[in-house]
């Protein structure tokens, strides 16, 4: 949680980033990845129907996560409740199931994800990046929901 709000981190997209979201989603359902993004399905807790949002799959240690860069997003409390979805790119879906990290697992997965994504989701980790301290990171990490992801096979 944030230290200025009751509430959990959520840091809501401008204009801009909802219209350029929707891009890169439209890309990845279309076959053309953006530096590994995928457009991920997951089932609406309320509505039933599957919501579309483009994400950053990261591989760690030979596992796979999705990271939520803007905090407790409805696709977080989505994924909660669905405990899996899809990932496509083009006509390549893969369903998976997903585990949540406590806060205590995640300083690495977030240290490699702000290595590798830190030019794109850095404005939403209010001032943690790649080369703050471990500390930092871990006083960071429950704005930042990580799920570890498994490919049904």
């Amino acid at each position: 949680m944030s230290p200025s709000s009751s509430a959990p981190y959520y840091l809501k997209g401008s204009p801009l980033t909802v219209r350029m979201n929707s891009v890169i989603g439209w890309l990845a359902r279309h076959g053309l990845s953006l530096a590994g993004t995928a457009e991920m399905s997951v089932r609406g807790r309320k509505s039933g129907t599957m919501q579309r949002i483009p994400v950053n799959p990261h591989l760690y240690e030979g596992e796979q996560y999705l990271v939520s860069a803007r905090g407790h997003s409805q696709w977080v409390r989505n994924m909660r409740a669905a405990g899996g979805g899809e990932l496509r790119v083009g006509r390549t879906v893969r369903e998976f199931t997903a585990v949540e990290l406590p806060d205590a697992e995640k300083l690495p997965v977030l240290r490699t994800y702000l290595e590798k994504w830190g030019w794109e989701v850095n404005q939403y980790f209010q001032g943690v990046t790649a080369k703050s301290s471990d500390e930092e990171i871990v006083a960071a990490a429950g704005d930042h929901p990580v799920f570890r992801i498994t490919v049904r096979k």
